[in-house]
Parts: structure tokens; C-alpha cells; sequence
């Protein structure tokens, strides 16, 4: 615990602002379609401008972990996060707010790598899983901070406001990153530096690996349905489909925050727990998979209604989608400590190009339909769009389990 507080939990503050940057679109969102007068495709294209950002850094930051390590790189991108966050609050148009978004994607990149690049270090590989599941878990935080909070502070603050207190957050933790965090834990060896070609060239074989290539699509629609409705689609969906007001919506997506704290927590947990007794690392993610294909439905053909029925449903989604980090654990396990950033980085780097599609391809969506007479958009188009991320997930399912029993052998 002491390895856990002095190195991954710094680290997992970013993950903390990493969260809140992707959380707070589902929040302010409404408000800055009335704003700048954004269409659906707009808005998503606003939010996918930070995953592009984000993808886009993926590979170099994947690069400069495993060269430089998690406390160089990290104090650096925790400081540009926080100018992203100081544009976001001073834009006075949508332009200088996406700009704002693409320099937060930057400084928010290695949020999730960086720490698993340092738990690889600091743990042994069945307690990596529950390591990184922890520091997740405190991500997580920065998720519910930027609901139910931040949609009692805009009152008094606006949504500029909440982007000044991310601002300063930022600065604060490249600070305690820095004075707390180790380069490497005692008697590690380093390899021998290689030139910068070379150290390029070994992300080939991570994405030659059959292990990758079977299994990394399916954690990268686990992770990306969780993207893209935390990180935007929740809160419309709930305005428009469930019809809840401001007040009603901020609580459900606290809610929703709160699964994917506690399912982080728990899936890195439990995917330890039986990865150390002989079970495949990727039985947890398995499940989860299973799980949120069959919420996914429920959405689609019998939204529930009422605040006790949607409020569980919502958990159980961002509970089961919250079970990507212990894939990216299983499939890091399969390369050395040496390549852990760019392992991660190449899984992340994937997903962040999905969710960019996705976030722009369900505003597309929802345009098809005429906006409501309140605003909002057209219940017919969610159904569809949900439709639509439900077959590429079942696809990628498929593809990774194809033949084989759904839980099958730990060693192919």
C-alpha cells in the first residue's frame, strides 16, 4: 500500500483529470449547443475533437514512457492539461474551445498508460490487474466529480469556472508527480537504449502479436462504449429518451460515475484474484463483455422508466464497461516491462480512433431525425445509434472467441 500511494496513486490523478475532461461533456454539453448553437453532429464533433488529441498522442507518449518513464513524461502532460483547461475556460467561440479540448486531449494522454507502464515495475504480474483497477478507481472520482458537483457549481460559476478548477488541479498534481513519484524501483535495469528507430520499430510486432490482434478489438468496443456515453451521449440520452430534467439527469449521471468508480475497482480486483489462481486474465473482461451487450438490448427495445430502474440499469452498463483496464492488464502480460508503455499506448491509441468514429457517427445519427420542439433530439435515433454500436461489439465478440469456448484457454 505504501508503493501504492507514493507512486500509482499520483499517477491515477491524472487519470482523475482524464475522467472529468471526457465526463464533463455529458454535463455542459446541452449548454453549449444552446451557447454556440450546435447541431448534434456539432456537439460531437466538439467532443471528439479531445479523443483525437488524445489517439493522436498515443504512440509518442506510448514511446516516451518506455524511454523516459511515467514521472518525467507525466508532470509534463499534467501541465499542458492544464493549459487545455485554462483555453476551454477563456474561449469565447467554439473554435478556441475545441482547441482548448485538442490541448487537454494532449495533456490527458498517458492518464490510464502511464500508470500501468509503473505498476508493470513496481508489482508482481497477477497483482498488476488489481493495482491498476485501484488507481482506476480513483480516476473514476474525476468522473462523478464532473456530474452531480459540477452541476451544482455551474450556478455559481458557469461552466468557465469548472474549467479554472481543472486548470489549477492540473498544475498542482504535475507538482505532487514530481516530488512523489520514482523513476524505476530499486535494482531495475533498464535495457540497453536503443536508437529511436528501433525503439519505433518495436511497436510492429505488438500489433502483429496474435494475442493482440485476437482479443485487443473486443476490449476496444468494452472501453469505447463507456467513452462515448460517459464522455457525451448519456446525458442527451437521458434528456431525450428518458425525459429527465437538469437536476434528475446530474444525479443519474452521478450514478453512472459511481459504477464505473466501483467497477473498476472491482473488475481489477477480481481479475487478480483469479488470474492468481489459474484462470485466464481476460475471464473478467469476458463477462463484462457478455453483460453489456445484453444492457445494450434493454436500452434498445425496453428503455426503463422511472429513476429506480434507470438508475440501475446505467450502473450495471458503467460497471461492466469499466472492465477495459483489466483487458489492457491481460494483454500487457503477454510482452516485458520494456515494451509496457507501448503496449498500452497501441491498445489506447486503437480505441481512441473508435471513439472518434463513434462520437461523430451517432451525431450523424441523431440528425437524421428533426430536433424536438424542446431542443433535443429525435428518440428514434438513439435506438438506432445504440443499434449500431450493439453489432460492432457482438462482431468483435465474435471474432475473439470464434470457435472456441467463450472463456477458454489462458495460454492462445
Amino acid at each position: 500500500m505504501r508503493t501504492f500511494f507514493r507512486i500509482t496513486f499520483p499517477l491515477a490523478l491524472v487519470n482523475f483529470l482524464n475522467q472529468a475532461s471526457r465526463a464533463v461533456m455529458a454535463v455542459i454539453g446541452p449548454l453549449l449547443a444552446l451557447e454556440f448553437g450546435l447541431s448534434a453532429s456539432d456537439l460531437g464533433l466538439l467532443a471528439a475533437v479531445l479523443f483525437a488529441a488524445y489517439g493522436l498522442a498515443q504512440l509518442p507518449v506510448g514511446l516516451a514512457l518506455d524511454i523516459f518513464g511515467a514521472r518525467r513524461v507525466q508532470t509534463v502532460l499534467s501541465l499542458t492539461a492544464g493549459l487545455g483547461f485554462l483555453i476551454c475556460a477563456l474561449a469565447e467561440d467554439v473554435l478556441f474551445l475545441g482547441v482548448g479540448r485538442f490541448v487537454t486531449g494532449i495533456g490527458i494522454a498517458a492518464g490510464l498508460m502511464a500508470m500501468l507502464k509503473a505498476n508493470t515495475q513496481w508489482f508482481p504480474r497477477a497483482k498488476v490487474a488489481a493495482m491498476t483497477g485501484s488507481g482506476v478507481f480513483v480516476g473514476a472520482l474525476g468522473g462523478m466529480v464532473a456530474t452531480l458537483p459540477m452541476q451544482a457549481l455551474i450556478p455559481l460559476t458557469g461552466w468557465r469556472g469548472g474549467f479554472l478548477i481543472f486548470a489549477v488541479l492540473s498544475c498542482l498534481i504535475a507538482a505532487w508527480i514530481w516530488i512523489s513519484v520514482a523513476d524505476a524501483p530499486p535494482g531495475y535495469v533498464r535495457p540497453p537504449r536503443r536508437s529511436l528507430v528501433a525503439e519505433i520499430t518495436a511497436f510492429g510486432p505488438i500489433f502483429a502479436h496474435p494475442y493482440f490482434r485476437r482479443f485487443v478489438p473486443a476490449i476496444l468496443m468494452l472501453t469505447t462504449m463507456n467513452f462515448v456515453y460517459q464522455g457525451l451521449w448519456a446525458g442527451p440520452w437521458l434528456r431525450d429518451v428518458a425525459g429527465l430534467d437538469d437536476q434528475a439527469r446530474g444525479l443519474l449521471l452521478f450514478t453512472y460515475a459511481c459504477g464505473a468508480a466501483a467497477g473498476s475497482l472491482l473488475t481489477g480486483q477480481a481479475a487478480s484474484f483469479l488470474q492468481g489462481r489459474g484462470h485466464s486474465p481476460m475471464l473478467v473482461p469476458s463477462v463484462a463483455m457478455g453483460a453489456l451487450l445484453a444492457i445494450q438490448a434493454v436500452l434498445i427495445v425496453a428503455p426503463p422508466s422511472g429513476m429506480p430502474a434507470l438508475g440501475l440499469v446505467w450502473l450495471c452498463f458503467a460497471m461492466a464497461a469499466s472492465a477495459g483496464p483489466a483487458g489492457y492488464a491481460a494483454v500487457g502480460q503477454r510482452f516485458g516491462p520494456e515494451l509496457a508503455g507501448r503496449v498500452a499506448t497501441a491498445i489506447n491509441g486503437s480505441m481512441l480512433v473508435l471513439v472518434f468514429l463513434a462520437q461523430i457517427a451517432i451525431g450523424a445519427i441523431l440528425d437524421l431525425w428533426p430536433r424536438t420542439a424542446e431542443g433535443g433530439w429525435n428518440a428514434a435515433g438513439y435506438g438506432w445509434a445504440m443499434g449500431l454500436t450493439l453489432g460492432l461489439q457482438a462482431l468483435v465478440v465474435l471474432w475473439a472467441w470464434r470457435g472456441r469456448r467463450l472463456l477458454g484457454a489462458t495460454a492462445t
